[in-house]
């Protein structure tokens, strides 16, 4: 596979002032690497899950004023869209790269797929690395480790996934950016192979596959 890694150069591209020229950048310097990842990654994704999966990197096309703050290319059973199934991501900001599993808040089936992880609360719980994160908001950096949550904490954000209209919920990995600069490319793509077999079993249960 021809990937290079991402440097500081791709993670400085989120500095850059005024959306067209960010864009630019973004263009120029990232996409072309999540285009490679996402054809390395989906044949494995896809047996993974059992499930065809599909490469959709990031376009931001409804941006009219605001640059993008991160980007990513994402996998889903849709050759169509994303946004609205269960599918995975790997991106970056200017601090981190995070690799998902994501259910955002435009996917009209949330309620089922929250009631199945509360079924399957004690498997994800128990199974979840303590060292993985959980965020409840794709546009925003912030996450939580999987170790600092109580059973009941989980229970909760499942929860609101299936009571709130705006509610998501993302689990996965981050890698900070000095630590990625560090790595060999066999390396990071290793660590993003190990966090999607850990993660795979979340979109199963959420589409009910066995």
């Amino acid at each position: 596979m021809d990937f290079k890694n991402f440097t500081n150069e791709d993670f400085d591209v989120f500095q850059i002032d005024g959306l067209e020229a960010r864009m630019d950048a973004l263009k120029e310097r990232i996409r072309p690497k999540l285009e490679s990842l996402g054809q390395y990654f989906a044949p494995a994704l896809t047996t993974l899950t059992g499930d065809e999966l599909f490469v959709h990197v990031a376009k931001h096309a409804r941006r009219t004023i605001n640059p993008p703050k991160d980007t990513w290319v994402a996998f889903a059973n849709n050759p169509r869209g994303y946004k609205m199934l269960p599918h995975f991501q790997i991106g970056l900001w200017n601090t981190h790269v995070f690799i998902w599993f994501a259910v955002i808040y435009e996917a009209p089936q949330k309620q089922d797929f929250a009631k199945r992880f509360t079924k399957k609360i004690n498997k994800i719980y128990k199974e979840t690395p303590k060292d993985f994160v959980w965020s409840l908001d794709h546009t925003k950096a912030e996450s939580v480790p999987h170790g600092n949550l109580s059973k009941e904490d989980l229970r909760g954000m499942f929860e609101r996934l299936e009571q709130v209209k705006k509610a998501e919920i993302l689990c996965g990995y981050e890698i900070k950016r000095d630590d990625v600069l560090k790595l060999s490319e066999e390396d990071f793509l290793q660590r993003i192979d190990y966090v999607f077999n850990k993660v795979a079993p979340l979109y199963k249960i959420a589409l009910n596959i066995k």
